[in-house]
């Protein structure tokens, strides 16, 4: 019997080494993890409740946990709970939870006083989606404006509309608090009573004011950069082609899901005009891949539309964003290389662009990791709760993808079930990065290869 060739052992290169002190997964999560901390316990304080009553510990952990990972699950009512100041420390952790993500590898470098090489360069460069590692400064000084110009805009938006419909008759308040919360994908609120923007299914302008700047907070500013510098759709970069097309997609094809399943639910959009009923399901579509804000009770909307939300809330906004879930970058490299395969194609790619076959790994790892965690969170709560499984299913979804939509069991949770989804929206948050970083980190050239060997499949 012949014997099996011996692996090809041809030298490549040597592997880089990490030095100490280089930027790891391990120091971003502790950054955030720190900062939960701190505004955990600045929400304990009497002055942070309107009663001025010592807040739970894991009410308040739990609410820092929401504000930094701009979920927007609470168990407290922001509007009606908090007080001024506990309003502005949920506002504080939401600016810098939204702001601190897209930029947090380079500031917390920057924070600890350690020097930026050419591996954390790649760090950063891969998280941000950044092609030129030398503008790293600038892109932090170009994330910054864009975001504050922005939360700016609308604010003054929303101050036309709040400063005739008040709710606590601070109308400037209020309008920075929804311009802030809204372009961070947060999903809080002042409304009050756990409703979102459901009692305001008519105000198309509050709607699609919330909803234009969950968009632009949803898509990067790396996006919106590539689109004003390059103008044209053929110009673009793949990754500029890849979230515009599937952002699109998917919230035509949500509206159009959201309008066909609820068209004629009285308890949804039964009872509004046709001109609402294609508003709210637009705003809708838009708010239930992150942004947690709804203009429905998710309590009311039947199974099977409520199933196709779970589906937009676990793939999210783009990558460097505010956003959560895997990320439509993710998403939409998956699918292409899905067709690329049906078509009998030997390399996958879309728009004329060949992928890298390394980011079709990490993406089948970020995917397949988050199903796993997913599946672990609901057999939890299934356990630990007394709510249906298709609403465990719904929160466990929700707070993985920092969405923030819920069918009403946040705050009737078990302290079991609080903790749960708290450590859920915390690896939720940071789960898909540090899996994407902790990959490209340990990536090495290969040293020698196996000879090849066919598996079955199907």
């Amino acid at each position: 019997m012949r014997a099996l060739p011996k692996p090809w052992r041809i030298r490549i290169t040597e592997p880089l080494k990490q030095k100490n002190g280089d930027l790891s997964p391990a120091v971003l999560i502790l950054g955030f993890a720190v900062l939960i901390v701190i505004g955990a316990l600045l929400l304990i304080l009497p002055i942070s409740s309107q009663t001025g009553e010592i807040t739970p510990p894991g009410d308040a952990f739990f609410s820092a946990t929401s504000a930094v990972c701009v979920t927007g699950l609470v168990v407290r009512g922001t509007g009606t709970y908090w007080s001024l100041f506990g309003q502005a420390v949920i506002l504080i952790l939401i600016q810098l939870g939204g702001l601190g993500f897209m930029t947090s590898a380079t500031l917390l470098v920057i924070a600890l006083g350690r020097h930026i090489g050419l591996r954390e360069k790649l760090l950063v460069g891969e998280s941000l989606g950044i092609r030129k590692l030398g503008g790293l400064t600038n892109l932090i000084r170009n994330i910054a404006i864009f975001t504050f110009t922005s939360e700016l805009i609308g604010t003054l938006l929303f101050y036309f509309y709040f400063s005739s419909h008040t709710i606590h008759g601070m109308p400037i308040w209020e309008s920075i608090f929804q311009a802030v919360s809204s372009f961070n994908n947060a999903g809080f609120d002042l409304f009050g009573s756990f409703s979102s923007l459901a009692d305001y299914p008519h105000d198309t302008f509050l709607l699609l004011t919330t909803a234009v700047l969950a968009i632009l907070g949803g898509i990067s500013y790396v996006v919106v950069a590539d689109v004003f510098a390059r103008k044209r759709f053929s110009y673009f970069a793949l990754d500029t082609k890849i979230v515009l097309t599937s952002t699109a997609t998917l919230l035509l094809l949500g509206m159009a899901v959201i309008l066909f399943t609820e068209f004629s639910n009285p308890a949804t959009l039964g009872g509004l005009a046709v001109s609402d009923k294609l508003i709210v399901s637009f705003f809708q579509s838009v708010t239930a891949r992150t942004s947690g804000f709804t203009a429905i009770s998710m309590s009311s909307v039947t199974h099977y539309c409520l199933f196709f939300i779970i589906v937009l809330m676990f793939i999210g906004g783009a990558s460097g964003s505010t956003a959560g879930g895997i990320k439509v970058n993710t998403f939409g490299i998956l699918i292409a290389t899905l067709i690329s395969s049906l078509r009998g194609q030997e390399f996958a790619g879309y728009f004329g662009r060949e992928f890298v076959t390394q980011q079709i790994y990490r993406a089948l790892a970020v995917v397949i990791l988050s199903l796993a965690i997913i599946t672990m969170v609901v057999f939890v709560l299934t356990i630990t709760e007394k709510y249906d499984f298709l609403d465990l299913f719904f929160e466990a979804v929700s707070a993985f993808a920092n969405v923030g939509l819920s069918t009403g069991v946040t705050s009737g949770l078990s302290l079991t079930g609080k903790l749960t989804i708290t450590f859920t929206m915390f690896i939720g948050r940071l789960g898909p990065l540090a899996i994407a970083l902790a990959l490209i980190e340990r990536q090495r050239p290969s040293t020698f290869r196996y000879p090849q060997e066919a598996v079955r499949i199907g």
